[in-house]
């Protein structure tokens, strides 16, 4: 009885969770496409939208007002996913602001590496040109801020949910809500996270074929 427990457990369970495990990545949601052809910022920044996994957000002319969703995303997002190498954080804002950019980036500075945090300053009209090129139900304030944060692909595509379990389609994530980043953007992060990896994964299965 007990040489049969043992043989289980050594060779039957590992098959079995090896099994369980290729069954679930093989059927592995993808985060879904919401928007395509996001305007990317590497038309007027020597950074780029391409190529990376962005969390894109908007600080508006005025930083302080967006301190607290700027260190609720490193405390619950940044410091969770940065060390991913396709993953970026984009900041956008507009001109002139460059001194509380270096303020912000500095007290960011005191808790995490920032090697990922990406600060753009743009002109009034491209940060215009960049948000309503993601074509959300949501609006940039008077100093082109907003507290939400969106996650862009390496195809330049907005990526959320069609329907949320709260209601309608979820364009961003308000970064205000230490909730909705710990109960949502957690979790679509992972997806699209594990999405690039299975696609990589596949890829290099290919190559040695």
């Amino acid at each position: 009885m007990k040489k049969t427990i043992v043989l289980v457990t050594l060779f039957v369970l590992p098959i079995v969770a090896y099994l369980f495990f290729l069954s679930g990545t093989y059927n592995f949601g993808k985060l879904p496409i919401l928007t395509e052809n996001v305007t990317d910022v590497a038309d007027f920044d020597t950074a780029a939208f391409k190529g990376k996994i962005t969390i894109l957000g908007f600080l508006g002319a005025d930083i302080s007002k967006q301190k607290a969703s700027a260190f609720n995303l490193n405390e619950k997002i940044y410091k969770r996913f940065y060390e991913f190498n396709d993953l970026q954080f984009i900041m956008l804002s507009p001109n002139g602001n460059e001194a509380q950019v270096a303020g912000l980036k500095k007290e960011l500075g005191t808790f995490t590496d920032v090697k990922k945090w990406l600060f753009v300053s743009a002109n009034e009209g491209q940060v215009k040109n960049v948000f309503s090129s993601l074509k959300t139900d949501l609006e940039l304030d008077e100093q082109l801020a907003t507290p939400y944060v969106f996650i862009i692909d390496k195809e330049l595509n907005l990526r959320g949910r069609k329907t949320d379990e709260d209601g309608g389609t979820k364009y961003g994530f308000n970064a205000n809500s230490v909730a909705e980043l710990n109960n949502k953007m957690v979790d679509d992060v992972k997806i699209i996270l594990a999405e690039y990896r299975l696609a990589l994964k596949k890829n290099n299965l290919k190559q040695e074929e």
